[in-house]
C-alpha cells in the first residue's frame, strides 16, 4: 500500500472469504458528498467469486469502473480502449494474482503466522487444490494519465515551436533567397521577351544571392549598352546597304550602258545617283593634263542655259584652288558655304555656282589605279551637305572612275585596233609579196641544185674514168708523183660525187617531193644488202664490216629504198671516220617491246659530247679529227628525216677516241596496223 499507484489490496481465500484488505479510497454518496462513516472502496465481491470459479493459475488484469452503487465493476471491452488514456476520468486496473500451493509438500504452510491460520481455518489447509487464494491489487492510471498529459503538452508545445521555427525559417528563406530569385527570374523573363531593360535590382544581402543580383545588374547594363551599340550599328548598316544597293545599280547601269558613248554612260550613271541618293544636282569634270585644266563632261539638274555656259568653261588648275586639291593632291572636299572661300574658286565657276543657287557641295576625285581622271560633285539645294554625303560619293567615285577609264580605254583601243588593222593589212601584203619571192627563190634554188648536180655528174664521171684508166696503166707507166696526184684526184672526185648525191637528196626532202612506198620488210635483210654494197669500200680501207646474225625479227612497215638509204648513210659515215684496221658492226633486235632497233657501231674517232645535240642538223659543221673525210654533212640530217617519216626516232652515243653507236628504232608492223585500225 506504500506504492502511490496502488489503490487497494484484497486477499481472498480459495473459498471466497476475504482474509484481509485495505483501500485508499472511500465511497461517496450519489450527490458527491462523503458518507457519515467512511466506507473503503473495493471491487465487487462477484469479481472474486467469478474468478475463483475458473481455475486461475496466472495473473489476470481487469479494468474497473465505479458503478452507481459506488462499487467497482468490470468495464465492458471496447475497440477504443486507447481512448481512456486521453480522457481525464480515472480508470482502475485490478490485478488478480493466484496464490499457489507447492506440489511437493505442505510443510511450508506450518510456518505461517498464527493470525493467518486463524483467519483461513483448518479446512483450507487440508484442501488439495493448488490455488489457496487470490490477491487483488487495484492500480490507478491517474498518475500515468497525468504524466501522459504532461508529455502530450510538452510534445505539443515542442511541435508548435518547431512549426513556428519552420514558418519563420521559410519566411527568412523567402525574404533572403526566394524573393530575390523571383525578382531575377521576372527580370530575366522580361529581358528574354525583348522588353525594355528591367529596373536595376537592389542587392539586399552579401551572400551568393546578393552577388548574383549584382552580377545580373552588370549584365543588364552591358546588354543595354550592347543594344544601343547594335542600334547604332544597324543604322550604319542601313546606310551602307543603301550605298551598296546604289553601287550595285550603278555597276549594273554601267555594264548595260554603251561603252562607246561617254555621254550616254555619264548621263545614265548621274541620273541613277540623283534618283537613289537624293542629290539635286551632279556634275562630272574631266582632267586634261596636257592643258593643265579641267572641263565639264556632264551636268544634270541644271537649266539648259547654264549647262551651255558650263560646257564652254575651262577650269585652270592653280595651287591655291579647289581644283588642285581634287586633281593634284587627291583630297575629297566638303564645302559648307561657298561664300567663305570665294578666293579658292575660279571666278567664272564661282559666278556659275551662284547663278545655279549652289551654296554647299561635296566633290571627290575620280581615281582609276594611279591616274586622276577628274572629279565628281553634288549638292542638295537648300540643305547643306554632310560627311555622310561625302562618304557616299567616295564609295561611288571608284565605280564611276572605272567606267570612265574603261570607256576611254575602249575608245583608245578601238582607235588602236583600227590603226593595227591597217598596219596588219599593209604588212600582210608585204609578206605575201615576200613569200611569193621566197617560193620563187626556193623553186629556183631547187632547180639550180638539180641542174648543177646533173651537169656536174657528167664531167665528174669522165674525170673519174680518165683517172682510173691512168692509174690502171692504160696511158703508160706513171711516175710516183703522177700516181700520187691521180690518187688524190680520184679521192676528191668520189668525195664530190657524194656531196652532189647528198645535195640532191636534201633538195628533194626540202621541197617535200619524197613519197614513201610502204610495205612489210625485214630490217635485217636491208642491213645485209646495204653492208654488201659497201663491203668493197670497207675492204679498201682494211675495215671489218660485220652484220650480227639473228634468228627471228618482226617485220616493219617501211620504204625499202629509203631504209637502205638510211643504213648506207650510217655505214658510209662509219667507214669514212674509222681508221684502217677498225671494225664496223650492225646489230638488230626487238628493244624496247613494240620497236625494232638497229645499231651501227664503229671504232672510229668518235664525237665530242658538246657536239652531239647538233649532229643531226643540216650543215652542222661538227669538227672531226679526220677533216678529209667530211662532206656536206647532210647524210645524218637526211637519215633523221627519213626515220621520222617512218614514225621512228634516231639517236647517237659516242666517245672521242673510242667510237660511235648510231641507233634508230621503228615500230613493228602488227602494232602499227592495230593503231591504224583503232584510229
Amino acid at each position: 500500500m506504500a506504492i502511490d499507484h496502488v489503490v487497494y489490496v484484497v486477499i481472498t481465500g480459495s473459498d471466497g472469504r476475504i482474509l484481509d484488505r485495505q483501500s485508499k479510497r472511500i465511497r461517496r454518496s450519489s450527490n458527491g458528498s462523503p458518507p457519515v462513516t467512511e466506507q473503503p472502496l473495493y471491487p465487487d465481491d462477484r469479481i472474486s467469486a467469478s474468478l475463483l470459479q475458473v481455475p486461475l493459475t496466472a495473473p489476470l488484469m481487469t479494468r474497473l469502473i465505479q458503478s452507481a452503487e459506488q462499487t467497482l465493476v468490470p468495464q465492458e471491452e471496447s475497440s477504443d480502449w486507447l481512448l481512456s488514456f486521453f480522457i481525464r476520468n480515472e480508470t482502475l486496473f485490478d490485478f488478480a494474482m493466484p496464490v499457489l500451493r507447492e506440489s511437493s509438500s505442505v510443510t511450508p504452510l506450518l510456518h505461517r503466522s498464527i493470525e493467518l491460520e486463524d483467519k483461513i481455518g483448518p479446512t483450507l489447509l487440508s484442501t488439495t487444490s493448488p490455488v489457496v487464494g487470490l490477491v487483488h491489487i487495484g492500480i490507478t492510471d491517474a498518475q500515468a494519465k497525468q504524466a501522459l498529459l504532461i508529455i502530450v503538452r510538452n510534445a505539443s508545445i515542442l511541435t508548435v515551436l518547431i512549426i513556428a521555427a519552420g514558418i519563420l525559417g521559410a519566411h527568412v528563406l523567402t525574404s533572403r533567397i526566394t524573393t530575390p530569385l523571383r525578382s531575377l527570374a521576372n527580370s530575366a523573363r522580361r529581358l528574354a521577351h525583348g522588353d525594355d531593360a528591367p529596373v536595376r535590382l537592389i542587392a539586399s544581402t552579401n551572400d551568393e544571392v546578393g552577388e548574383l543580383t549584382r552580377v545580373f545588374n552588370i549584365m543588364i547594363e552591358s546588354l543595354h549598352d550592347r543594344n544601343q551599340a547594335i542600334t547604332m550599328n544597324l543604322e550604319t548598316i542601313r546606310r551602307q546597304i543603301t550605298q551598296l544597293t546604289t553601287v550595285h545599280q550603278a555597276s549594273a547601269a554601267i555594264a548595260g550602258a554603251n561603252m562607246f558613248d561617254m555621254d550616254q554612260l555619264l548621263e545614265t550613271v548621274l541620273q541613277l545617283l540623283v534618283e537613289n541618293l537624293g542629290f539635286s544636282r551632279m556634275a562630272v569634270m574631266l582632267h586634261h593634263p596636257k592643258k593643265n585644266c579641267a572641263s565639264f563632261a556632264r551636268i544634270i539638274g541644271v537649266s539648259p542655259e547654264l549647262v551651255e555656259v558650263a560646257y564652254r568653261l575651262e577650269l585652270p588648275i592653280v595651287e591655291s584652288g579647289i581644283a588642285a586639291d581634287l586633281l593634284i593632291h587627291r583630297k575629297p572636299l566638303l564645302i559648307h558655304d561657298i561664300e567663305t572661300i570665294p578666293q579658292r574658286i575660279f571666278p567664272p565657276l564661282f559666278e556659275l555656282l551662284r547663278r545655279s543657287g549652289i551654296r554647299s557641295f561635296v566633290a571627290v576625285p575620280l581615281q582609276s589605279h594611279t591616274k586622276i581622271l577628274g572629279f565628281l560633285s553634288a549638292d542638295r539645294r537648300s540643305r547643306p551637305c554632310s560627311d555622310e554625303d561625302l562618304d557616299i560619293l567616295l564609295t561611288i567615285a571608284s565605280h564611276v572612275a572605272a567606267a570612265i577609264d574603261n570607256a576611254k580605254a575602249y575608245s583608245d583601243l578601238t582607235e588602236l585596233t583600227q590603226h593595227l588593222e591597217d598596219r596588219i593589212e599593209q604588212r600582210t601584203e608585204e609578206l605575201s609579196r615576200a613569200n611569193a619571192q621566197l617560193q620563187d627563190h626556193d623553186r629556183r634554188q631547187s632547180t639550180f641544185l638539180s641542174v648543177v648536180s646533173h651537169e656536174l655528174r657528167t664531167p665528174m664521171t669522165a674525170i673519174r674514168s680518165f683517172a682510173e684508166n691512168m692509174l690502171d696503166g692504160v696511158t703508160g707507166s706513171l711516175t710516183e708523183l703522177q700516181h700520187t696526184y691521180l690518187t688524190r684526184i680520184q679521192h676528191n672526185v668520189s668525195r664530190l660525187a657524194r656531196i652532189i648525191v647528198q645535195l640532191l637528196d636534201w633538195s628533194r626532202l626540202d621541197t617535200k617531193r619524197v613519197e614513201l612506198r610502204v610495205e612489210a620488210v625485214c630490217i635485217h635483210q636491208i642491213a645485209t644488202i646495204a653492208a654488201d654494197s659497201l663491203q668493197m669500200v670497207a675492204s679498201e680501207k682494211n675495215l671489218s664490216l660485220v652484220i650480227d646474225p639473228i634468228e627471228s625479227l618482226p617485220t616493219i612497215h617501211g620504204d625499202r629504198d629509203k631504209l637502205e638509204q638510211i643504213l648506207v648513210n650510217l655505214l658510209g659515215n662509219a667507214i669514212k671516220f674509222t681508221a684502217p684496221g677498225g671494225r664496223i658492226t650492225v646489230e638488230c633486235c626487238e628493244s624496247p617491246p613494240g620497236l625494232v632497233q638497229t645499231c651501227v657501231a664503229d671504232t672510229g674517232c668518235g664525237i665530242d659530247s658538246s657536239h652531239l645535240p647538233n649532229i643531226f642538223d643540216e650543215f652542222s659543221r661538227v669538227p672531226s679529227p679526220m677533216p678529209a673525210s667530211q662532206g656536206a654533212q647532210l647524210g645524218l640530217c637526211i637519215a633523221k628525216t627519213l626515220v621520222t617519216m617512218h614514225q621512228g626516232r634516231i639517236w647517237v652515243e659516242s666517245q672521242p677516241g673510242v667510237g660511235s653507236r648510231f641507233y634508230f628504232a621503228l615500230p613493228i608492223a602488227e602494232l602499227q596496223d592495230e593503231a591504224s585500225r583503232g584510229t
